[in-house]
C-alpha cells in the first residue's frame, strides 16, 4: 500500500479476549502514537476459537469507546471475523500492520494452533498484512501489562522501520510474567514441541445429567535452548516467526523420493 511521507501507518488492533479486556487497551496505549490506530475486536471472549469464522449467522459491528481519540468497534463474531470485517467494511483497504492482543495467558508452543489471538494475526498475514500476536503469561484480569507494553512498543517500532518487510510476516510474541527490569531481553525462537496432557473430569449437574470439564497439565518435550518455552522460563521475551503454510516441506521431499505410485 503506497503512502506519502506525511501519512501515518494504519495499525489495526484486535484480540480474542474481547474489547473490554485490559490487554487490548494496554496494547492500544502502547502504540497509539506510532500510527493511526483502528480497533475491531470481539464483543465477548473468544479464547480457543482458533481460525473459526462465522457462517450461517449474521455479524454485527458497533462503535465502541475504549481509549480517547481511537476509533473502535465491537464485532459479534470471532477474531478472524474481526480482521475480515475491519479490512472490508471499516478501513476499506489493508492496514499497514495488524496487532493482536495483548492476550491474557501464554500462546507459546502448541497453543498457537488453538489461539484466537494468533489466528487473527495469521488471518492478516494471509491477506498480505504483516502482523504480530502478543501474549502475556498471566491469565488474570488484574495482570500488570507494563512489561508487555514496553516490549510490544519496541517490536512494533522495529516492524514499522523495516522497509523490506515480508508482507506475509507473522510473529508470535510472548512476554514472561515478571517486572520489566527482570526481563533479560528478546530472543528469536522456534516453537517448542510441548502440549497438554489432557483429561476430562466427569461431573453431574443438578438435574442428574453428566457433563465433562477439560483439565490438563502442560508437558514440554523439547529441552533445547532455542525454543519459546525455554526463553520464557528464563525471563526472555520469545519471538517466533509463524506461517499459514502448514506444508511439511522436508517430509514432502522424502515422500516424493521414497513412495512410488
Amino acid at each position: 500500500m503506497a503512502k506519502t511521507k506525511a501519512e501515518k501507518p494504519v495499525i489495526l488492533i484486535t484480540n480474542d479476549d474481547s474489547i473490554s479486556a485490559p490487554g487490548i487497551k494496554a496494547l492500544v496505549e502502547a502504540v497509539k502514537d506510532l500510527g493511526k490506530v483502528i480497533v475491531v475486536a470481539p464483543d465477548k471472549p473468544q479464547s480457543g476459537m482458533g481460525h473459526a469464522i462465522t457462517l450461517g449467522q449474521h455479524l454485527r459491528l458497533q462503535k465502541a469507546d475504549i481509549v480517547d481519540g481511537v476509533e473502535a468497534y465491537t464485532c459479534s463474531g470471532t477474531p478472524v471475523d474481526c480482521v475480515k470485517l475491519a479490512v472490508d467494511k471499516v478501513l476499506h483497504r489493508k492496514p499497514s500492520i495488524c496487532l493482536s492482543g495483548i492476550n491474557h495467558g501464554a500462546n507459546h508452543s502448541i497453543n498457537v494452533i488453538y489461539s484466537g489471538t494468533m489466528s487473527a494475526a495469521l488471518e492478516a498475514s494471509i491477506e498480505s498484512i504483516p502482523s504480530i500476536g502478543f501474549s502475556l503469561m498471566d491469565l488474570s484480569n488484574g495482570a500488570d501489562f507494563t512489561a508487555a507494553q514496553h516490549f510490544a512498543r519496541i517490536i512494533v517500532k522495529q516492524l514499522l522501520a523495516d522497509k523490506n518487510l515480508d508482507k506475509h510476516l507473522c510473529l508470535n510474541v510472548n512476554i514472561p510474567n515478571v517486572a520489566t527490569h527482570l526481563i533479560k531481553g528478546i530472543k528469536i525462537c522456534k516453537q517448542s514441541y510441548a502440549k497438554y496432557d489432557e483429561k476430562f473430569i466427569e461431573r453431574t449437574d443438578p438435574h442428574g445429567k453428566k457433563y465433562y470439564w477439560l483439565t490438563g497439565e502442560f508437558v514440554n518435550f523439547d529441552k533445547s535452548k532455542d525454543t519459546d518455552v525455554w526463553a520464557l522460563k528464563n525471563n526472555y521475551v520469545s519471538v517466533v516467526p509463524v506461517q499459514f503454510d502448514l506444508t511439511n516441506h522436508l517430509l514432502k521431499e522424502k515422500l516424493s523420493k521414497k513412495w512410488k505410485w
